[in-house]
């Protein structure tokens, strides 16, 4: 596993979008939300935690992934 800290300000809620609302050429990537690893919860708001489970290729593909779906979350439109 390995955490890191993203370009957002609820990685909740990114995490949740990339699953129910995003897709790059057919694909997406799964990530856990850092917040409910801390116990004090104003810490992990713009983090995630990532398994690296795949082969040299698919995380590589994975990241690939996760930088179109960072973009595509920071443009969005706001609601």
């Amino acid at each position: 596993l390995h955490g890191g800290r993203l370009p957002v300000d609820d990685s909740d809620a990114f995490c949740t979008w990339c699953l129910s609302d995003f897709e790059y050429e057919g694909e997406t990537v799964m990530m856990a939300p850092a917040s409910g690893f801390y116990s004090d919860p104003t810490r992990g708001r713009n983090e995630v935690r990532i398994a690296y489970v795949l082969r040299k290729e698919e995380l590589e593909r994975a990241l690939v992934v996760l930088a179109k779906a960072l973009e595509a979350y920071n443009n969005r439109p706001k609601r």
